[in-house]
């Protein structure tokens, strides 16, 4: 029995049904068309379906769309504000932090989550943080370039100012928070 679910994606108010065990990952790709939200490993390993979930890097491919139901969600598709780079996925792209760009959405999503929480980064640290994000092509150092630029790019465009804001302290309380803790 199909269950009614509103959400926020990239800003957009969205009403759908969704079976009772439909994953969010599932949810985005097949009945919403966001493919840029990928499936890496179906177990939460990978990180290649990072979201924003109310401000909150979450491996989609652990959560119900149900669990979303109310949440504001951004995918990395909801990022570029009228055809500009956000500065991190412009990071990325200057850097060449990808290969051949399968884990690259969710590397982005993540760096995004991980500045906004921590912004005066380190390469140890950066390190550090994506053991939960994969890449099978490179040795991540560009990637590492990547987040440090984008950090410094999202410090002088205002970009890491959502860390503070209330919807993102309060997710911490959502069924998806165990979930955000192993994205970074």
């Amino acid at each position: 029995m199909a269950i009614s679910i509103s959400l926020t994606v990239n800003g957009a108010p969205i009403s759908a049904s969704v079976e009772p065990g439909t994953l969010l990952v599932q949810f985005l790709r097949d009945q919403l068309r966001l493919t840029g939200t990928h499936i890496g490993c179906d177990t939460a390993q990978c990180g290649a379906c990072t979201v924003h979930l109310d401000g909150r890097a979450i491996k989609s491919c652990n959560i119900l769309a149900a669990q979303a139901d109310g949440a504001r969600v951004t995918t990395i598709e909801g990022l570029a504000k009228d055809g500009a780079l956000h500065p991190m996925q412009a990071a990325f792209k200057h850097c060449h932090g990808l290969q051949c760009g399968f884990c690259t959405p969710g590397m982005v999503m993540s760096a995004i989550s991980l500045v906004e929480r921590q912004p005066n980064l380190t390469g140890e640290d950066v390190r550090a943080q994506f053991d939960g994000n994969l890449c099978r092509c490179t040795g991540y150092h560009n990637i590492v370039k990547a987040v440090l630029e984008g950090a410094e790019g999202m410090k002088s465009s205002g970009a890491a100012s959502t860390a503070a804001s209330p919807a993102a302290s309060s997710s911490a309380n959502t069924p998806a928070a165990s979930t955000a803790q192993a994205t970074a």
